[in-house]
């Protein structure tokens, strides 16, 4: 039986009580990590996973791009919270680092699809460490970002979210960063001296091949994928941290992570980096769906999706 709930925070149910799971059941586990302490210019991102589980409410189950009512098919549990600042709680980075890496573990062991919701991009840090440690074949962790995160420190800290890709670096895994557009000249320095395939946003804008080429520079069977909201254009999402013109559209980031759970054994997925915006739903809800279409994409991959019976066909 699970045990996930000692001294967590209780948290809202991923598209609502009608589709709850339980743990032991559940094929995919909602993990919300409303960690913020690092952040450099909007803050707000612990309000995140908290927003996004209210907006996923809205979300209608039935998807018309698969033709399936996901949510109902795929057993889905959503945790307790767990390293939360909300309220003025102040977490450490070292005790950040311990529970998310600790949480991780338990659903490795477990066999559950992991989908963590953050809070700040240096959560990313532990959730990989995870499985570095749990799993001997290497995976690529797929980055998509507006920034590139490879400093090695900032603000006098390792553990910043602007440095959980050099702390990923740091493990021995390959990356790939895509819809990056805002660097800084040492982390162009370390992108030259280790050769990483860099997926450019200007590149992809005026490249209807782009997502070929960036499926091409992975060089491992198993991937991870981090999403950093800002690596959409504000258009899309303009609830983040840290806003940068020139994003992925919400068709070429969905086209692209459905080609890589066709093409790859996605091993886990996060989303962070929502900083809901007052009196404006759009961030969240677009969140909340993207969520979604990842398990979508999942249950696809692993053939828990009929779709040779689906419900309907969509006019």
């Amino acid at each position: 039986m699970q045990q996930l709930s000692s001294g967590a925070i209780a948290t809202s149910v991923f598209l609502g009580t009608e589709v709850k799971a339980n743990y032991d059941n559940a094929q995919v586990v909602i993990q919300p990590i409303p960690y913020e302490a690092t952040t450099t210019y909007r803050q707000g991102c612990q309000n995140g996973p908290a927003a996004l589980l209210e907006a996923s409410e809205q979300v209608e189950l039935y998807d018309v791009e698969l033709q399936q009512e996901v949510g109902v098919k795929v057993p889905i549990y959503t945790a307790d919270a767990i390293a939360s600042t909300l309220g003025g709680q102040t977490v450490s980075s070292e005790t950040m680092l311990e529970q998310t890496q600790s949480r991780m573990a338990q659903y490795i062991r477990d066999g559950k699809f992991a989908i963590a919701l953050g809070g700040e991009h240096s959560i990313t840090a532990p959730i990989v460490t995870a499985y570095a440690a749990a799993l001997t074949e290497p995976f690529t962790v797929v980055q998509i970002d507006a920034h590139g995160d490879l400093r090695q420190e900032y603000e006098g800290s390792i553990y910043n979210h602007a440095c959980v890709m050099r702390r990923i670096l740091d493990l021995g895994l390959p990356i790939l960063p895509v819809g990056i557009r805002s660097i800084c000249a040492e982390e162009a320095q370390i992108i030259a001296a280790q050769n990483i395939p860099v997926c450019w946003a200007h590149d992809i804008a005026k490249n209807p091949h782009w997502i070929e080429n960036a499926i091409a520079s992975i060089p491992t069977r198993k991937i991870f994928i981090t999403i950093d909201l800002d690596g959409l254009d504000s258009s899309v999402i303009p609830g983040v941290g840290t806003p940068q013109p020139g994003g992925l559209d919400w068709y070429a980031l969905t086209g692209f992570l459905r080609r890589l759970f066709q093409d790859y054994e996605v091993i886990g997925c996060d989303v962070m980096e929502l900083a809901p915006i007052p009196h404006c739903v759009v961030s969240e809800f677009t969140a909340a769906k993207l969520v979604y279409k990842l398990i979508g994409y999942l249950a696809l991959s692993r053939g828990w999706l009929n779709l040779e019976n689906p419900i309907a066909t969509p006019i």
